[in-house]
């Protein structure tokens, strides 16, 4: 300290716990913060201060950082290696002082849950400072994958909070910013298989530390979610294999909230992928209110048909999004779908409605009936319920319930063999852990009615098989391998699944639990000439096997040798 009023200090490779200790006299809290924060690292640092006439003072800091680090007891905020250097040069003018400073972050990286930050930001500021408050007055800051990114704003330093903040980043290149900054906020579970393309443009202002507005520009934006670790690619149009389960883009348009009153979204969506849908262009228009949003329709054009939302409303509550709304899928070709699907073709046009949607926590429920147009007859699904639909545990409940089903398409579109007729079909308790079965008590059954009703011998063949009887032997050591097909009166089968295993059955008391004199349960009773009884002996399946089975006997799609 010299005679003019000069201070001149240097800290030269001063520790953490050394800091703490100097500090104790005068900022216990600080130095209690950094033994508790386990903090590391060494400092070297020049101060310089002077006065000047009528109360004025300069007053200039620089140092740097070497290895520093940090971490809390809870595993949430941590900081390894950080290398640092800095400069603050402050003037008073008597009241108050006007500051600039600049930050350069050169090794190192650190965890604030639950953003992972690497070292490379660069930062200039300067403001005010009254005794009190800070005024940042602008703040600069450079950053990889960001144009540019400013802020300006005012703390309150007795009170400890963040009075007013503006903030606006230019030019974002998604493809960088979003995996590191925006995946872990939006989907922390799920970051890693989120993709981000495009540029845009943020603005945001936030005033008592809660966010006030929000407006962004997206251009040329893209993003999509790839299925989860492990889980089968999905192979899209032309055998290409697709790496997302969902995806859209490019996007066009505008987001504007507020936290005060209405605002507005307005986008051009260039296209998507639901699986191995790919959907057509569409636009989305929607209200947004400060604690949610509603869009009152919009058309995604899905093969020859369409995907319509009708009066969708979603809310932001402490628990996450949660909404409701209906959802109508608009005649689509069912040799089309069953194309991109991978499916076997199938006759006919699929459509749906789904007038009451909820959703929420994770959780998809369909409030109402599933209804849906196939085989000349229709199914619906009812108390339908799906938990973590793009989740590694995804799981799904319903009842189905189908009427009038052609057994001709139905047997063509699997290769299974002939059957003409009509049947109806029930599945109570269907249960879908990663969409495999794991739980259900399905059964069919042949309607009644005066139709005509005939089953060729390679259907013959596949029933016997997963029945467990010898019913084609038996065909092909007789007369009857004469004959290509054969009359029947009614069928049923049944099977419960539980545990892995099936519990076979066949019609009427047969399907309860009832059996014939032999042990077997009757699949197909014969009616007409000629006439044949299909029987099935082996009671309880391996699911496995049996779905192996079902794949053998689509799969083969040969006709069977008649000697």
């Amino acid at each position: 300290m010299e005679a003019d009023g000069r201070l001149r200090a240097r800290l030269h490779r001063l520790t953490a716990a050394a800091a703490a200790a100097l500090l104790e006299p005068w900022l216990g809290e600080l130095a209690a913060g950094l033994r508790g924060f386990k903090a590391t690292g060494v400092l070297d640092a020049e101060l310089d201060y002077r006065t000047a006439d009528a109360g004025a003072a300069t007053a200039s800091l620089r140092g740097s950082l070497a290895a520093g680090g940090f971490g809390s007891a809870d595993g949430l905020l941590a900081a390894e290696g950080v290398g640092a250097g800095f400069t603050l040069e402050a003037r008073s003018t008597g009241a108050a002082w006007s500051w600039s400073a600049q930050l350069d972050w050169d090794a190192g990286a650190a965890y604030v849950h639950p953003l992972l930050v690497e070292a490379g930001p660069h930062l200039r500021a300067r403001g005010s400072f009254d005794g009190r408050r800070i005024a940042l007055e602008r703040a600069e800051l450079a950053l990889d994958g960001l144009a540019a990114a400013s802020a300006r704003g005012v703390i309150d330093t007795v009170a400890g909070t963040l009075d007013a903040l503006a903030i606006e980043l230019v030019g974002a290149d998604l493809a960088r910013i979003g995996p590191r900054w925006l995946a872990p906020l939006l989907a922390p579970a799920s970051a890693q298989r989120l993709r981000f393309e495009g540029r845009a443009d943020v603005r945001a202002a936030l005033r008592a530390g809660r966010l006030e507005t929000l407006g962004v520009d997206l251009h040329a934006a893209g993003f999509g979610l790839a299925p989860p670790q492990g889980a089968a690619v999905a192979e899209g149009r032309g055998g290409e294999a697709s790496a997302e389960v969902l995806g859209f883009g490019p996007v066009e348009g505008r987001v504007r909230w507020s936290s005060r009153g209405p605002g507005a979204a307005a986008l051009q969506v260039g296209g998507g992928r639901w699986e191995k849908l790919a959907l057509g262009a569409f636009a989305l228009d929607a209200a947004l209110e400060p604690a949610g949003l509603r869009l009152e329709g919009a058309r995604i054009p899905l093969l020859d048909g369409a995907l319509v939302l009708e009066d969708l409303a979603l809310g932001w509550s402490a628990a996450g999004w949660e909404g409701r709304g209906g959802v109508v899928l608009e005649p689509v070709s069912m040799p089309l779908l069953t194309a991109a699907l991978g499916l076997p073709t199938m006759a006919g046009v699929m459509s749906a409605a789904l007038p009451g949607l909820q959703f929420g926590s994770g959780e998809l429920v369909l409030d109402g009936t599933l209804a849906v147009s196939v085989f000349d007859g229709w199914l619906q699904a009812s108390g339908l319920r799906v938990r973590e639909p793009f989740g590694v545990a995804s799981h799904l409940t319903a009842d189905i319930e189908a009427r009038h089903i052609d057994l001709a398409q139905l047997t063509e579109a699997f290769s299974f063999g002939s059957i003409t007729g009509h049947v109806d079909a029930e599945v109570r308790g269907l249960e879908l852990s990663s969409w495999r079965p794991t739980a259900f008590d399905a059964r069919i059954a042949s309607i009644e009615g005066d139709e005509r009703r005939r089953i060729s011998q390679r259907a013959v063949e596949n029933l016997s098989a997963l029945g467990g009887g010898g019913a084609l032997a038996a065909v092909q050591r007789s007369v009857l391998r004469l004959f290509e097909t054969f009359g029947y009166r009614e069928l049923g089968l049944r099977c419960r699944l539980a545990n892995g295993v099936c519990e076979m059955g066949g019609l009427g008391a047969e399907a309860e639990g009832g059996a014939g004199a032999d042990g077997g349960f009757t699949i197909v009773r014969g009616g007409g000439i000629p006439a044949l009884d299909v029987i099935g002996y082996n009671r309880r399946v391996d699911w496995n096997e049996l779905v192996a089975r079902l794949q053998r006997v689509v799969a083969e799609d040969v006709s069977p040798t008649i000697d």
